[in-house]
């Protein structure tokens, strides 16, 4: 296969260029990150059904399912989540022929709202060949339009048809019109897909940075099956270990591990001792992984801290055993705000990067933390999820430490840095965004993350 040169190639996203053929785990993730968990568990139920049919009548059946009822406007799955799990998913030897080819054409029995992101921004498809949603009132019906195949799929829009490829299943080659286009046609076996390698991280065309939905594991058949027998236990255990870490909070690690939450601390943390009166509080300066952050690292320094926010929902400041300070956006206040609590003795956790990122990336950090002291603790936190995550963009975020806490097992890692001082900022001796990089720098490879220039605005543009 790496011979082939071919100018144009046609694939086939569920036999070719995905190991599993199998388009339930994709519908799963429409049904719940698109229409809640009643919607998926009708999906499961269906399943054994489903899997009796022929592919056409199982196909459209999970259509209707996941989207009847769904507004179109409001549907980002296929571009917030559904290209996370298609990256997992990538055979690696198709995948290098399909990056050293110029043009090339997605062929899909899935709708195409649920592949064209992942496809046209993750491996620069042109074309994507997918049947279109009915739609009425602006709502999803649940059907779909025929398909219709146009001779001109390989025309000047692609680049003329000489030298086309096709990369698909051995069962679908002979029953799908496109392929009949191709001079020459790579299958694709079951047994072969078996074997497969994934396509490693750092090879993917697009870094995968941002993403959004709730589940953490590729729901499929059995994944799902395990994931609805645990709700019910993960929302009583979520309450249980909520009322733990609230009531007790600094007795609450040996009852929590008991439960299956626990953590790991790396470095030396500051001494817990009092300090004398008037002193100005630490500012301890952190990657963002979950708005449990400050609570974890007062978890690890035995006492309370302060924290600051600016879209916490007013549930999660309720419910939080330190205090939440709010910030406005205006750099001026802010700065008065934080200057304030330190001022007081107070011990002020910063989340530099200013929102969540989940991939082992850093976002750029808000340089306001430099001119706020002399001297700051830069703290690296990393998170390993077994079901669910704890952020979300286009969710309900008053939501956030339930879905952390519902986890099976979950497991913060923090690791506290040497000191930096920062007073060369305030002296004038070193740009403020220069400092803010250093810290972002020492944090990431404590991490081992890479650090990016990207911003929360580069978040929720893409998501939300």
């Amino acid at each position: 296969m790496e011979k082939l040169r071919p100018e144009t190639v046609v694939l086939e996203v569920e036999g070719g260029l995905l190991r599993s053929s199998s388009t339930f785990p994709y519908f799963m993730l429409v049904a719940i990150e698109g229409g809640g968990f009643l919607r998926g568990l009708i999906l499961l139920l269906l399943y054994p059904v489903i899997h009796f049919m022929s592919n056409e009548l199982g196909l459209r059946v999970m259509v209707i399912v996941c989207f009847l009822g769904v507004r179109k406007n409001g549907f980002r799955v296929g571009r917030t989540v559904l290209p996370k799990f298609m990256l997992e998913d990538m055979g690696l030897e198709e995948f290098e022929v399909v990056r050293k080819v110029k043009r090339k054409v997605g062929v899909t029995e899935m709708p195409r709202v649920m592949v064209e992101s992942f496809l046209g921004d993750y491996l620069g498809v042109e074309v994507v060949v997918g049947r279109e949603l009915k739609e009425f009132g602006g709502f999803y019906t649940g059907l779909m339009e025929d398909m219709e195949f146009k001779d001109l799929v390989f025309g000047k829009d692609v680049g003329g048809g000489g030298g086309v490829m096709g990369l698909c299943s051995s069962s679908k080659h002979n029953k799908h019109p496109v392929f009949s286009q191709c001079k020459e046609i790579y299958l694709v076996g079951e047994a072969e897909k078996r074997n497969k390698k994934q396509v490693p991280r750092e090879k993917y065309p697009k870094p995968l940075i941002f993403h959004d939905g709730r589940l953490a594991i590729r729901p499929d058949p059995i994944n799902s099956i395990a994931i609805f027998m645990w709700l019910p236990f993960g929302i009583l255990l979520s309450v249980l270990r909520l009322a733990i870490a609230a009531g007790l909070l600094f007795y609450s690690t040996i009852p929590l591990a008991a439960t299956g939450i626990t953590w790991k601390v790396r470095g030396a943390a500051p001494s817990s001792s009092p300090r004398p009166q008037n002193s100005i509080g630490q500012l301890y300066i952190c990657n963002h992984k979950t708005l449990l952050d400050p609570n974890v690292i007062s978890l690890a320094l035995n006492r309370k801290t302060a924290s600051v926010s600016y879209g916490l929902s007013q549930f999660s400041a309720i419910i939080s055993p330190i205090k939440i300070n709010w910030l406005t956006r205006n750099l001026e206040e802010d700065r008065k705000r934080m200057e304030g609590i330190l001022s007081r003795g107070e011990d002020l956790v910063v989340c530099a990067e200013g929102t969540t990122c989940r991939e082992p990336y850093l976002l750029r950090f808000s340089p306001l933390f430099t001119e706020l002291t002399d001297i700051v603790v830069p703290v690296a936190i990393d998170l390993h999820v077994s079901m669910f995550y704890a952020t979300t963009v286009s969710g309900n975020k008053w939501m956030d430490p339930f879905y952390f806490l519902m986890n099976p097992h979950a497991c913060y890692e923090l690791e506290f840095l040497e000191k930096v001082d920062t007073s060369r900022v305030r002296a004038g001796d070193c740009s403020r965004f220069d400092m803010a990089n250093h810290v972002q720098r020492q944090i990431g490879k404590a991490l081992g993350f890479e650090c990016t220039m990207l911003r929360r605005k580069d978040k929720y543009m893409m998501l939300a």
